[in-house]
């Protein structure tokens, strides 16, 4: 009797193919198949080079699956296919995983500060498959594109401090990182002012500015020429109350770690015209207020003292003769004429005449007769009784009215 049955025999050498064969992207799907003939069947044993599929879940599988392949799958693959009889290795697989660009990794050298002038290295480096191009910005400006991630100053200045930013690309996405270049340098040109900038009059305040680009920010100092000592310190420099004294040359120095600069500016105060015409007008005219004062207060004691003169004047004196003496100064002037006769022992008689009217034709006289009595100190009163006629005693006068 004839039987047919196949001897036994250790496992062939694998083959090991892969599925899709097109490329790789990471993310999609992936199997790896590892066949070989034995008889017995053979089990299989699936290897990346270095060793890392010892924790992989199929890697006792004919089939290694990758259900969302990762960029670290990339690598090489074999397979073992043994038996009781014996075992074999495959061939080496290459399986590359295409992926876009990772977050770059940006770096600015030297990294301690930077300084106008010298040379500084700006650095962009990104994991990507394949390899990525690079471009280099200073906000949203490109500055530099190419193969290499590395951007160069050979003398860096002021005016490259800022933000800069670098994008990794190749076919399958990009990615950009920034960083912040400092650079510092010395304070430039101070830029200097006056406020107010018109005409500066004597009294008023006056602010002097300063102003300077610096890195590290600039300390201020103002000086005036020809002085040793400052006058002021910060930015702005306030004099109050300025007088003819505050003009002339001042100059601000910006000073920083790095150096410093200075600016001048000249300062003319004028006087105040309006202040001082208008003092004059109230000096002159405060001047005429005191002396008509003083002239007022003179005439009012002179009058004062005129008034007091006249009332302590003799007793004797009778108002009809004061009233002679200022015919013009009363409406009513009275005139009086008296004559006294010595020759006889007795009182006499003595006619009264009239005086004499006033120049002043065009005032109206009035006569008024006065009948006057003396009582000699020799002879006892006489009274009508005795002689029944008029006393001898009695003195009669005739006195002008003037009106």
């Amino acid at each position: 009797m004839f039987s047919c049955f196949s001897p036994p025999d250790a496992p062939e050498l694998p083959s090991v193919s892969v599925s899709p064969s097109a490329e790789i992207v990471e993310g999609s799907s992936v199997t790896l198949t590892c066949s070989s003939d034995a008889n017995p069947a053979a089990k299989y044993t699936w290897y990346k080079e270095g060793g890392h599929l010892h924790h992989h879940p199929q890697r006792q599988n004919p089939q290694l699956v990758f259900s969302s392949i990762q960029s670290s799958d990339s690598g090489e693959y074999d397979c073992k296919a043994e038996n009781e009889l014996g075992r074999r290795s495959s061939y080496y697989i290459s399986i590359d995983v295409k992926y876009a660009p990772k977050l770059p990794s940006v770096s600015v050298s030297p990294s301690a500060e930077i300084v106008e002038g010298s040379s500084v290295t700006l650095t962009c480096s990104s994991d990507a498959n394949p390899a990525a191009n690079y471009t280099w910005y200073k906000e949203n400006h490109t500055i530099f594109q190419g193969p290499e991630g590395n951007y160069y100053f050979k003398s860096i200045r002021s005016e490259d401090r800022g933000i800069y930013s670098c994008t990794s690309k190749n076919q399958y996405g990009q990615i950009r990182s920034s960083l912040s270049v400092d650079v510092q340098y010395a304070p430039k040109l101070p830029s200097v002012s006056v406020s107010p900038s018109a005409e500066i009059v004597e009294g008023s305040s006056v602010n002097l500015t300063c102003s300077s680009d610096a890195n590290p920010a600039a300390k201020y100092t103002w000086y005036k020429e020809n002085e040793d000592s400052p006058k002021a310190s910060g930015q702005i420099f306030t004099i109050s109350n300025v007088t003819a004294e505050h003009s002339g040359n001042y100059y601000c120095e910006a000073q920083n770690t790095r150096g410093r600069h200075n600016s001048t500016l000249h300062l003319t105060v004028v006087a105040d015209r309006s202040s001082s015409g208008a003092g004059k007008l109230v000096a002159a005219g405060t001047i005429t207020v005191v002396l008509l004062a003083v002239i007022l207060l003179a005439v009012f004691l002179w009058i004062r003292k005129k008034r007091a003169s006249r009332d302590s004047s003799e007793p004797g004196e009778r108002a009809d003769n004061r009233e002679q003496r200022q015919p013009e100064e009363q409406g009513d002037l009275q005139y009086a004429s008296i004559h006294f006769s010595n020759n006889q022992a007795d009182p006499l008689y003595s006619n009264m005449r009239p005086a004499q009217p006033l120049r002043h034709t065009e005032q109206r006289e009035d006569v008024e007769y006065v009948t006057v009595k003396f009582n000699s100190a020799r002879t006892a009163p006489r009274t009508r009784g005795r002689g029944g006629g008029e006393d001898p005693a009695a003195l009669y006068s005739t006195v002008n009215k003037t009106r």
